[in-house]
């Protein structure tokens, strides 16, 4: 009877557990929103010429749900989006080291992704802040370029606001701007990623807003094709003439999102009609628009860098167009657009889409100068140690900038690049171990030119877009600091900006507030209102920073 009574008691307590853990499910918010409340596609009429307020992009973006590490409506832990560990340069000792070499970078990715997490109330972790691609969101007022060289060099010089004993030096490219010439002739092919994962209101349906808007722009003399992959990829049009827009924006209408990811298949059919469609002295460029999660077919980041790299052999260069929360797997597809020729953005908003693709369409698809890469040479006489702030994953070794086979960045038209810099003049101590003197050889001998008041060297070397031979520009930059320019000023507080955001153990006296009035300060010409809304970003961000826990770190 005992043994009954036990039994029974058991089965009850089993019962309610049951019935306790489906009352708790029922109460866990679903991350997709109801089909009434689901925002509606937007529209390319939506996409105005100034950036929304932070305050109206977080309503329009998440349908008025809460967000939870980023995603609305949705759990932390689903969270799987993918980045890759930043290791922050360093100082160098120019007695050891005189040489700095990297390839020049133009994404925008990072300052339109970590403005996502802000606007969402969320500080990014640290791996989604690369500290040039913040600064290259940026256009700054360098000179257009003379003579047959794609672009020009600017130097500048001024005291590091987060160090003063430190000097911050600026290196500034300028592509050369279409001008009033029409753009070449233009052969894409969309490659849209329509699995299950890109269902959400900021994923496929914005994507569809973004090629729309692309389309409208397109004339008799472009070409367009679309490819798209879930399960299996497809063509689902055939390269058309741009000005067939109804034919293009009927094929865009029916798209809808269903099934896994075989991402390299699509790749791969997008390269072919492409080839199949190549237009000798015009754009080629597949525009491969996803949230990354490849899960079927090649799915490995290697094998997938390895087909992009072969498939760039053809001329064809790749543009990357990132969307969505929750599952964004941001490493893989910057490194897609690194090894395809290309560039990776992300688009948060249909203001972002915009920008992107119709105002700066020219610097996304049209590139002037490919396997771009800058060395600096820095003088021991005047220059102790120096660090270059941001491009970690961007490095090269110092011979790679001699060898035309080493693979570099692209600068498309009227893009601009902007480099910094942290000196440490000579006599000022520096953060750098030094190493033993040599046993075998003799320590090096300065030059006549060592003692000519020259603080440094850039060399550049570019390939023109359809180019095997590198040719070479430099430039000197003297000792002289000068008064802070508007390009220095602007471009050292989104750096700072970066700084803060990563915790950088290297930030010195940097604060948010010394940064917003800086940029207030040299925030010059703001027609399409990007720098005011820098500005209110970095408050926000200050915001965020006070209400964190002090023991939480974003490293």
């Amino acid at each position: 009877m005992r043994v009954r009574i036990w039994a029974l008691i058991t089965a009850l307590v089993i019962v309610a557990a049951v019935f306790a853990c489906a009352k708790k499910v029922a109460d866990v918010p679903s991350v997709q929103p109801p089909p009434s409340a689901a925002p509606a596609e937007p529209t390319a009429s939506v996409a105005a010429s100034s950036p929304a307020p932070l305050y109206e992009m977080a309503r329009r973006q998440t349908g008025g749900a809460a967000l939870v590490g980023g995603v609305a409506g949705s759990v932390a832990d689903f969270n799987t989006e993918a980045y890759d560990h930043i290791e922050e340069n360093r100082f160098h000792r120019v007695d050891a080291d005189p040489l700095s070499t990297f390839s020049v970078d133009v994404d925008t990715a990072s300052y339109a992704n970590v403005r996502r997490f802000l606007v969402d109330g969320a500080l990014p972790p640290a791996g989604a802040v690369r500290t040039e691609e913040l600064i290259n969101y940026f256009r700054f007022a360098y000179p257009q370029p003379s003579g047959n060289y794609p672009f020009s060099i600017t130097t500048e010089l001024a005291e590091c606001p987060w160090n003063p004993t430190h000097r911050l030096a600026l290196i500034g490219l300028q592509g050369r701007a279409l001008g009033e010439r029409d753009p070449s002739p233009r052969n894409l092919v969309f490659l849209l990623d329509v699995s299950g994962s890109m269902m959400p209101a900021d994923k496929l349906p914005l994507v569809k807003t973004a090629m729309r808007m692309l389309t409208d722009v397109l004339t008799e003399r472009d070409r367009v094709a679309i490819v798209v992959y879930a399960g299996a990829s497809g063509l689902v049009l055939p390269s058309t003439p741009g000005d067939q827009k109804e034919r293009i924006q009927e094929a865009l209408e029916q798209l809808s999102a269903g099934g896994s990811t075989n991402g390299a298949q699509g790749i791969q059919l997008a390269y072919e009609v492409a080839r199949r469609n190549f237009i000798r002295g015009g754009v080629n460029r597949v525009v491969l628009a996803t949230d990354g999660d490849f899960n079927v077919g090649i799915t490995n980041q290697s094998d997938l860098v390895s087909l992009i790299e072969r498939e760039r052999e053809s001329g064809i260069f790749l543009s990357v167009l990132g969307v969505g929360t929750g599952n964004l797997k941001d490493s893989t597809m910057e490194k897609l657009a690194d090894k395809g020729n290309g560039n990776y953005s992300y688009l948060d908003s249909v203001h972002e889409a915009r920008k992107v693709l119709v105002r700066e369409a020219g610097g996304t698809l049209e590139t002037i100068a490919k396997d771009v890469k800058i060395q600096v040479e820095f003088n021991p006489r005047q220059v102790a140690g120096y660090r270059l702030i941001g491009y970690e994953n961007r490095l090269l070794n110092h011979q790679d900038f001699n060898d035309d086979k080493k693979d570099a960045g692209e600068i498309g038209a009227g893009h601009s690049v902007t480099a910094l810099y942290e000196i440490v003049p000579v006599g000022a101590p520096i953060d750098a171990p030094g190493v033993d003197p040599l046993k075998y050889q003799r320590e090096s001998q300065q030059t006549r030119a060592a003692g000519s008041g020259e603080l440094l060297t850039v060399k550049v070397r570019f390939k023109e877009p359809d180019g095997e031979t590198s040719r070479l520009l430099s430039r000197v930059l003297s000792n002289q600091s000068t008064a802070m320019t508007a390009n220095l000023g602007f471009a050292s507080a989104v750096a700072e900006f970066g700084m803060l955001l990563r915790e950088s153990p290297l930030r010195g006296s940097a604060s948010f507030a010394s940064l917003t009035a800086r940029a207030r300060k040299f925030v010059g010409e703001d027609e399409d209102g990007y720098r005011a809304q820098f500005i209110q970003l970095a408050d926000r961000a200050a915001m965020l920073r006070a209400r964190e826990p002090a023991s939480q770190s974003r490293r």
